[in-house]
């Protein structure tokens, strides 16, 4: 049988194939941006709507509960009609709700366009992850996951500063017109350069699937294919992948229940803290337009945390990386919120870059612990599934932080709440025992083609 993937693993990495892992970064930038979005608008719609600390909470999480109807429903279309498709459609739907979204005239009609656009974001988010992973080499495979996933914080960092001008000059409706644009924009830039997966195409076997391979081969320098990779072995994968119960099954059980949990936990503390942290650092006395800037400053330590991870990623192993990771980052949630209590607001901003720095790492830890997971013909569904998992924390944590202040919590204090939620997932990691190969993806899977 010849060994796709095994070749691959071997070769040095291309500039196609890192055109791919780029474009997947470009993807995950609009992620960053759609998520703070309404971060960054929050105090301006809020005023214009005199919203209370509920309905802001309703508003923050509404796109998130978008996200994880799309990753838990339509991501898993990913491993039946292919990586590029899904991302194309997803697309679309995000350019029409950011779009529509310029248009509300009340809260609860931006709420559903929020889950709209978020819906899009989720289905999006788990074919352009398994794609940076599927083009990596062996030995850049979990350091492309990583520095791929750094495009949230990129994305956030550049909408931010975007979102700040457009903010002072012509409102907040300006900003969702932004991010409309910006993603009608990648639609062309999918179709002219993002590849389908080659796993997908000796899994799925779709019509002309030897001669896309065979394209996609030469381009990575690899020779052509007289025929497809055996038939049986590559049809009996793919015909057990494709339900949720294959990732329940048999030694992926725990795996993926850990999995769950680690991506639930990180989330739960991960989103209160970029979804609400430019609105608190209003409440405790700085500018709308600080506040902002506060936000970017987060993400900034985002892209640090990112980029640091990917550079270790290459040298330690995976699942101890990332539970290193958020250990810090409990720590560090817990510094600022005791430094800016005590110390003052230029310690507070120091602690809130570490913070962002290592939640971001943390991120891409678990991001690329899941292709190390999961084999090839449920690969995009185990991650949609932890990624919708996550979301669902993602969902809680700001409407339960708008709760929590409604009731006459301190802002301040919400940070000492959410930095538990990391400690846990740091156990997870270590139970889960995925990410067991240096590189990120396990034996089992690298050369099973």
């Amino acid at each position: 049988m010849t060994d796709i993937r095994g070749r691959l693993d071997q070769a040095p990495m291309t500039s196609f194939q890192w055109m791919a892992v780029a474009i997947c970064t470009m993807l995950i930038m609009l992620d960053g941006f759609d998520v703070l979005v309404m971060a960054f608008t929050a105090a301006s719609v809020s005023a214009e709507w005199a919203l209370s600390g509920k309905q802001l909470g309703l508003l923050f999480s509404a796109g998130l509960f978008g996200m994880a109807a799309g990753s838990l429903l339509l991501a898993p279309l990913g491993d039946r009609i292919g990586r590029q498709p899904i991302t194309l459609l997803c697309l679309a739907v995000v350019t029409v709700g950011m779009l529509a979204s310029a248009a509300a005239q009340a809260h609860w009609q931006l709420a559903l366009l929020r889950g709209l656009t978020g819906v899009g974001i989720g289905g999006m988010l788990a074919s352009v992850g398994v794609i940076a992973s599927e083009y990596a080499s062996g030995k850049w495979r979990s350091s492309c996951v990583a520095l791929q996933a750094t495009g949230y914080p990129i994305g956030a960092t550049l909408g931010g500063l975007a979102a700040a001008w457009l903010l002072e000059h012509h409102g907040w409706r300006m900003v969702f017109v932004f991010g409309a644009a910006m993603s009608a924009l990648m639609i062309p830039v999918v179709l002219w350069r993002l590849p389908e997966s080659v796993d997908f195409l000796i899994e799925r076997r779709p019509a002309g699937a030897l001669g896309k391979l065979n394209r996609l081969l030469e381009r990575m320098g690899q020779p052509r294919l007289a025929q497809l990779p055996e038939a049986e072995r590559a049809q009996a994968a793919g015909g057990r992948g494709n339900t949720v119960a294959a990732l329940l099954r048999g030694p992926l059980a725990m795996k993926t229940f850990m999995v769950w949990g680690s991506f639930f936990l990180l989330m739960l503390s991960f989103y209160f803290t970029m979804s609400w942290t430019p609105k608190l650092l209003v409440a405790v006395g700085l500018s709308a337009s600080q506040g902002v800037t506060g936000g970017v400053l987060l993400n900034l330590g985002g892209i640090v945390g990112g980029s640091l991870f990917g550079v270790l990623a290459l040298r330690m192993r995976l699942a101890w990386l990332a539970a290193a990771s958020l250990l810090v980052a409990t720590m560090a949630t817990l510094a600022f919120a005791l430094a800016s209590a005590s110390l003052g607001l230029a310690f507070g901003i120091a602690f809130l870059v570490v913070m962002g720095l290592f939640q971001q790492a943390s991120m891409c830890g678990l991001y690329a612990l899941v292709p190390a997971t999961y084999p090839p013909a449920v690969r995009v569904t185990g991650m949609g599934w932890a990624i919708g998992i996550g979301r669902a924390g993602a969902i809680v944590s700001p409407m339960a932080a708008g709760l929590l202040l409604d009731g006459g919590w301190q802002p301040l204090a919400l940070y000492y709440l959410f930095a538990l939620p990391l400690a846990l997932a740091a156990v997870a990691v270590l139970a889960c025992g995925a990410g067991r190969d240096l590189r990120g993806m396990p034996p089992q899977s690298a050369g099973a083609h």
